[in-house]
């Protein structure tokens, strides 16, 4: 369940991003140090420019966690799986069709036209793999909802382990 986004919020997405981040309507997602990790935006920028990527990773400590998981060639194992294993490339077609559903949800709630539901919703949904980030980002705003978000999601270690990844003002 998303949660109010106020300016400790922000600082923090700004401290994680190093910029101040764009369209976030809520926090999707909090880390267990307590600080966002995963924002909700809106499907366009306040200019209208489409930003189809509703559920942004900010973490940098998880970022590069994915990273490593991406460079492992875990993904091309991914794609190769939704050729070979059906009842998983459904379940991955489910996960694209919740996030529209959201995305579409979302432009309903900030007055905004949908983004057209033909193109890809984040992470190569629903035909390819080509994001970790993006689907780690939807399965922790949406548990139980994307098969290969979950399963990068339980290849990682626990990146908050050692701290919050940026320092906040405690005030």
């Amino acid at each position: 369940m998303a949660d109010r986004v106020d300016e400790a919020d922000l600082a923090a997405a700004r401290a994680q991003l190093g910029r101040p981040p764009r369209g976030v309507r809520a926090v999707a997602h909090r880390c267990p140090c307590g600080l966002p990790d995963v924002l909700e935006t809106a499907p366009r920028l306040p200019d209208g420019t489409p930003f189809p990527t509703l559920f942004y990773l900010t973490c940098p400590k998880a970022a590069s966690a994915i990273g490593t998981l991406e460079s492992s060639g875990l993904m091309k194992r991914m794609q190769a799986r939704l050729a070979e294993e059906p009842e998983l490339a459904e379940a991955y077609r489910a996960a694209h069709e919740d996030y529209l559903d959201r995305r579409d949800r979302a432009a309903g709630e900030e007055g905004m036209e949908p983004l057209p539901r033909d193109m890809q919703s984040a992470g190569g949904m629903p035909g390819r793999v080509k994001c970790l980030h993006a689907l780690v980002a939807h399965e922790l705003a949406a548990p139980g909802v994307n098969p290969f978000g979950r399963e990068a999601l339980d290849a990682l270690p626990q990146w908050w382990a050692d701290g919050p990844c940026v320092e906040t003002d405690p005030a």
